[in-house]
């Protein structure tokens, strides 16, 4: 978003993935008043969770300055990680609650290392139910896999 200072930002972001693991896309719309941009990307070999943190990196990392910013995500393993689970995970040396090594710890860091620049407000909507900003994310999502797809 390059216009002037720009406070608050909605990022719908969301993850897709054909197999799991298998290729996968994730997308991201960034709506900041009358702005609006669009990123999607994928990868040959992934998760579908793995996607949908890369979606939520992939937002805020966007952001050239700091923002406000209402994070809209269909991913209860997001939420989760990042409103209750995140603190544990760290206190342990990034293990579970039974010492299992935390999975996508890669990500995970990146995306506290990004959420350290912004306000970031955690706003989880039902996937696939009619909401327009997730519905946009989820296609930027799908055309991240057929990107992917189609240089295979």
């Amino acid at each position: 978003m390059n216009s002037h200072t720009i406070s608050h930002v909605h990022a719908y972001t969301d993850g897709a993935c054909k197999g799991n693991p298998g290729p996968g896309g994730w997308g991201v719309l960034l709506q900041a008043g009358s702005s609006r941009k669009e990123l999607f990307g994928g990868e040959a070999q992934t998760t579908n969770n793995r996607m949908e943190l890369t979606a939520a990196i992939m937002a805020l990392e966007a952001l050239r300055k700091p923002c406000d910013v209402q994070l809209f995500t269909d991913s209860q393993y997001v939420l989760k990680g990042m409103t209750e689970w995140l603190p544990g995970w760290k206190a342990r040396g990034w293990k579970t609650a039974d010492r299992k090594p935390v999975k996508n710890v890669d990500l995970w860091m990146r995306l506290e290392k990004a959420l350290a620049r912004h306000k970031v407000t955690w706003v989880w909507v039902r996937g696939h139910n009619g909401d327009p900003g997730n519905e946009a994310a989820d296609a930027l999502a799908n055309r991240g896999v057929d990107s992917v797809l189609s240089a295979a």
